[in-house]
C-alpha cells in the first residue's frame, strides 16, 4: 500500500515572539514602571493623604474653637457672676453672717449661679439646726439665701446637754448651747434619750400638749423661758421671775390670750399668777407676789 507523504508547511517564525515559563509575569513596559515606582499609584495615595489631613485640620480646627468658646462662657460666667449682695431669710438660731459664710464657703463660693446649683432644695448635714437651705438668683451679683431649720417644740436638760425634740417628742439635735426662743421642758420623767428617737416617756400624747402651748404662745407673741408638767400634767409657765400656773389643757387658749395683757403689768415683779381656773367669765386672777430677795 502506498501513502502520500506530505511534507507539512513551516509556519513563518516570529522573531518577536518570547517564551515564558511557568512561574513567570509578563510585564509590559508599563508594568515595568509601575513596579519600579518606590510608591504605586503614588497620585492616588497623596490625594487620599491629602484628604485624610485636610480632615485632621478641621477636626483640630473644630476642637480648638471649643475650647476658646468654653474659655469665653467660663470667664463670662466668673466675672458676671460674683455676688456682691446677700438676703438671708428664714434663720433664727444663726446670724445672716453666719449663714452666708457658711453657704459661700470654698471653691466658686461668690458665684451665684454655682451657689443657686449647689443649693437647689438640698439638704444640710453637720449644721445644727439646720435641716435644708435653698440659693435664689435675684440678679447676676445678688442672691437670697432660704434657711430652713428643724421644727423645735422644745428642750430638754440631760447629762449636760441641752436635747431638742420636735413635735412628735423625736429628739433632733444635741447641742451644749442654749438656743433662744425655745422653751425648755421640765417635769418629764425618761431614763434615757437617743438622738434621732422620741423620747422614752408614758404619755406619748404630752408631745400633742406641747405643740399646741408653743403655738398659742407664738400666736400671741409671748416667749416663755421653761415649761413645766407636774405629776398630774398639770401646766406651769415661767417667764422670767413670774410663774404662771395654768392647769390642764383646757380653755387653754383663753387663759394665754388673757395673759398677753397681764404679763406687762408684772414686769419687774417676782409671784405666783395662778390661772387654774380662769375662764371667760373670770374678773380677778390672784397675783401672789413674793419679794425680790426671795
Amino acid at each position: 500500500m502506498e501513502y502520500d507523504i506530505k511534507e507539512k508547511k513551516k509556519r513563518p517564525q516570529n522573531t518577536n515572539l518570547k517564551l515564558i515559563k511557568n512561574g513567570d509575569m509578563i510585564l509590559t513596559e508599563k508594568g515595568r514602571d509601575i513596579l519600579s515606582s518606590p510608591k504605586p499609584y503614588t497620585a492616588l495615595w497623596e490625594k487620599l493623604k491629602f484628604w485624610e489631613d485636610k480632615k485632621l485640620r478641621i477636626i483640630g480646627i473644630g476642637v480648638l474653637l471649643a475650647m476658646v468658646l468654653l474659655l469665653a462662657v467660663g470667664y463670662y460666667v466668673l466675672t458676671s457672676y460674683r455676688v456682691n449682695t446677700v438676703y438671708v431669710e428664714g434663720n433664727i438660731h444663726y446670724t445672716n453672717e453666719e449663714i452666708t459664710e457658711m453657704v459661700m464657703s470654698g471653691n466658686l463660693g461668690n458665684n451665684s449661679l454655682y451657689l443657686a446649683l449647689k443649693y437647689k432644695d438640698r439638704g444640710v448635714e453637720n449644721i445644727p439646726f439646720v435641716e435644708k437651705m435653698d440659693v435664689t438668683i435675684l440678679s447676676p451679683d445678688s442672691i437670697r439665701i432660704s434657711v430652713y431649720e428643724k421644727p423645735l417644740a422644745g428642750y430638754v436638760e440631760y447629762l449636760g446637754r441641752y436635747m431638742y425634740f420636735d413635735k412628735d417628742g423625736t429628739v433632733v439635735e444635741s447641742s451644749n448651747i442654749k438656743t433662744a426662743g425655745v422653751a425648755q421642758v421640765t417635769g418629764l420623767d425618761f431614763p434615757y434619750v437617743v438622738l434621732n428617737e422620741p423620747l422614752p416617756v408614758e404619755n406619748k400624747d404630752i408631745f400633742q400638749q406641747i405643740l399646741n402651748i408653743t403655738q398659742l404662745l407664738s400666736k400671741y407673741e409671748l416667749i416663755t423661758d421653761k415649761i413645766f408638767f407636774d405629776y398630774h400634767y398639770n401646766l406651769t409657765l415661767y417667764f422670767g421671775e413670774v410663774k404662771v400656773l395654768l392647769g390642764k389643757g383646757d380653755t387653754l387658749e383663753g387663759k394665754i390670750m388673757r395673759l398677753q395683757y397681764i404679763l406687762p403689768e408684772l414686769e419687774g415683779k417676782k409671784g405666783i399668777l395662778q390661772m387654774e381656773n380662769y375662764d371667760e367669765n373670770s374678773k380677778n386672777i390672784p397675783f401672789h407676789q413674793e419679794n425680790a430677795k426671795d
